[in-house]
């Protein structure tokens, strides 16, 4: 016993010595990569997510980022409120906690008919909308155009942005950044450390990213979801008024609206260029406003904020795109979701981890969900007979019809 003790403590030294080295060698490796490849964006994810106990973006990362302030309306414009008490929908409270829900309220024209909080979220908590704030940034071309700043939605995108002047990025049309259909070769993922996306969120210079995309298939072509495109759109808006996203949204839309919170849009660095394919930060009942003017194609109480031409533009299922599945366009407006798998037309805002600002316009009904997780899109089917029955489902979240569904039960309580 004496002779192999020795010999098993000094295997085991040598072993932790060798363990020690790899991850030494691995640490440095992975460094020089990030160094290298001047991915130090990786950094800042790392800092702000496994550093802190979370595995990648949440709806509280508001204070991880600088930002501007969008100041709320000097006249706030306020909802009616349902004096009738209304129960939860059976099933409603168990699909709402295994899904992480933070806040649901369904309007019904003015009035807010239900209204319900999760956790430490208030009705005074503002919270990321992630991609549900590209609709916004469609709403700010459109008012840019009325106003003439912007000539058209078929202007070149290198009218606005000197490096898509030449070769095959100035056949880029605003309109081809707003069906997604730019054909650029951005890479969306949210969960690839190495993605544009990831770079995008992270990362310090949005400019240099997106105006280093090479153009790898014909605009106009092809619906691929690419946040790189609503990060285009935030830069011509900011060279053709001369504003950035956040002022010329406080002026034009914010203000306009009786927002009554103030609102905060994520920058890259310190007065620096706002995340305009994410990161707006708002709460409930404002993001309900922006589907009010939503299904009230650009009013607010009668006033037009967002010329009514553009919304209808906005609602139409762009022609002869295909998905990349090689199938019909049903699901996505000029940066609008729009769903026609429910009894009505359903136009809707969404984000990653299940922002919706969801807009029924036939029953002027609003819904507004925001949480920390959302549903997986309904699958394709292989077949053709199947894809033609499940068209209307395709490139929309599972969870989508049950929150227009337990919105429908609560509209039938409010009127017994």
């Amino acid at each position: 016993m004496s002779k192999v003790l020795p010999r098993v403590l000094k295997l085991i030294k040598k072993t932790t010595i060798i363990v020690l080295y790899s991850i030494l060698a691995i640490f440095v490796l992975v460094n020089l990569f990030i160094l290298l490849s001047g991915r130090t964006y990786i950094y800042k994810g790392v800092m702000s997510t496994y550093l802190v106990g979370v595995a990648g973006p949440t709806i509280y990362d508001l204070d991880k980022f600088p930002y501007r302030t969008l100041e709320k309306s000097t006249k706030t414009s306020v909802f009616d409120s349902n004096k009738k008490e209304i129960s939860s929908p059976e099933g409603f409270e168990k699909f709402q906690k295994k899904n992480q829900t933070t806040a649901f309220i369904v309007f019904k024209g003015n009035e807010i008919l239900f209204e319900k909080y999760y956790d430490k979220h208030t009705k005074s908590t503002v919270s990321n909308s992630f991609s549900a704030a590209k609709t916004m940034v469609a709403l700010l071309i459109g008012i840019a155009i009325e106003d003439g700043d912007i000539n058209s939605l078929d202007d070149s995108v290198g009218d606005y942005i000197p490096e898509f002047s030449a070769g095959d990025k100035s056949k880029i049309t605003i309109r081809n950044l707003l069906n997604m259909a730019s054909g650029l070769d951005w890479t969306e993922s949210g969960e690839n450390p190495l993605s544009n996306n990831a770079e995008s969120y992270y990362g310090s210079d949005l400019y240099g990213l997106v105006t280093r995309q090479h153009v790898i298939s014909k605009p106009g072509r092809e619906f691929i979801y690419q946040s790189g495109n609503s990060q285009l759109l935030g830069f011509i808006i900011k060279n053709a008024t001369g504003k950035n996203v956040s002022d010329y949204c406080t002026e034009k839309f914010w203000s306009k609206m009786g927002a009554e919170y103030d609102a905060y849009w994520s920058l890259d660095k310190e007065d620096g260029n706002e995340k305009a394919f994410c990161c707006l930060y708002a709460t409930a009942r404002d993001f309900g406003r922006i589907g009010q003017v939503i299904m009230h194609r650009g009013k607010w109480n009668n006033h037009q904020i967002v010329p009514e031409w553009y919304m209808n533009e906005m609602f139409l299922l762009p022609k002869d795109i295909l998905t990349e599945e090689g199938i019909e366009n049903h699901q996505y407006g000029l940066h609008i979701w729009l769903f026609d798998g429910y009894k009505h037309p359903v136009q809707y805002c969404r984000g990653i981890k299940g922002q919706y600002i969801i807009s029924i316009p036939d029953e002027d009904v609003v819904i507004v969900r925001l949480g920390s997780h959302r549903l997986d899109n309904f699958d394709i089917p292989k077949k053709e007979k199947e894809i033609k029955k499940q068209l209307l489902n395709i490139g929309h979240p599972k969870d989508l019809p049950a929150y227009i569904n337990f919105a429908e039960k609560i509209i039938k309580q409010s009127r017994k």
